[in-house]
């Protein structure tokens, strides 16, 4: 029996893993892919209080050795079941069923890819998901953007404060955003907007060089570019946990404690109601979510 069971080593659920070990609880981590999530994609980490440039990966292995190192199980298993049975959960993987007496759900989001061949290979080298956390890396270059609404326009917006130029592409003829963030991007002089555009190859071989688009009528043109950022939305992956916990869109309805409708459940993370998806959001939901876990089998404990 463990007192805490974390879905997920992202930086949010390491975080909660060590806020719980912080507060004398027993945890085990269990992770389905690798750890860091989203962020070990990263080749340098530059928006991180303290740490002025570290890669992704370096970052998620150092959270991970200060867990392990204060007593955090670390398992490798994809959770397909989480059941609450009396005052204990039972969390099923494909391996083993595991049993503790709160569970914390950190299971992130995966961006929505574009399914293109030699994706995967170019992710950091010329390929991003996030303006937020690479765009700088761009400071003067021509840069490609896809996407049509809020997340593609504010993106647009920020890589045109310090790219030499931005090219917006859309599959749709028209942005599916806020009017105010479409005006905005639409009076930017160096932000050029087609639409009714898809994109069809990626070139390059250990980084991005170009992009291959056909447009609506069937004609093709290449854009050459170092960088193209997506931005076609995130995909959560709850349904498993439905019963337990409401869903909003996919994403976990928690409150500002990351308490869910089932006492003893909570969420953190990219995989919850939010408007902001970072780094340092992500530790902020570990550490909130660990510290009422503590408190919830602190109280049960004692009655």
């Amino acid at each position: 029996m463990t007192d805490i069971i974390v879905v997920g080593a992202g930086v949010a659920g390491m975080t909660a893993a060590l806020y719980a070990l912080r507060n004398g609880k027993s945890v085990t981590v269990l992770e389905k892919n690798n750890i860091g999530g989203q962020i070990a994609e990263s080749p340098r980490v530059e928006n991180f209080p303290t740490i002025k440039s570290i890669s992704g990966t370096e970052l998620a292995d150092r959270l991970f050795d200060q867990i392990t190192e204060k007593g955090a199980v670390f398992k490798f298993g994809d959770v397909k079941r989480v059941e609450k049975v009396g005052e204990v959960f039972k969390v099923e993987t494909e391996f083993e069923t595991l049993e503790s007496r709160a569970v914390i759900l950190a299971t992130g989001v995966v961006h929505r890819k574009l399914g293109l061949e030699g994706e995967d290979r170019l992710i950091g080298h010329g390929i991003s998901y996030c303006a937020l956390c690479d765009g700088a890396f761009y400071e003067g270059k021509d840069v490609v953007l896809i996407g049509d609404a809020n997340t593609a326009l504010q993106y647009a917006l920020l890589l045109s404060s310090y790219c030499k130029s931005v090219k917006l592409i859309t599959l749709f003829d028209r942005f599916f955003g806020d009017k105010e963030l479409e005006s905005a991007v639409l009076k930017k002089p160096n932000i050029f907007i087609t639409h009714s555009s898809r994109l069809i190859e990626l070139k390059g071989g250990d980084e991005l060089s170009a992009l291959v688009f056909e447009k609506n009528d069937g004609s093709k043109f290449t854009v050459e570019t170092q960088a193209l950022f997506v931005a076609i939305g995130q995909v959560p992956n709850n349904e498993a946990f439905s019963e337990l916990a409401e869903l909003d869109g996919g994403y976990f309805v928690a409150d500002e404690n990351m308490c869910t409708k089932t006492p003893g459940l909570f969420v953190a993370g990219d995989c919850r109601v939010k408007k902001v998806r970072q780094l340092t959001t992500a530790s902020s939901d570990g550490a909130i979510a660990a510290t009422s876990a503590s408190t919830y089998l602190e109280t049960n404990m004692s009655k």
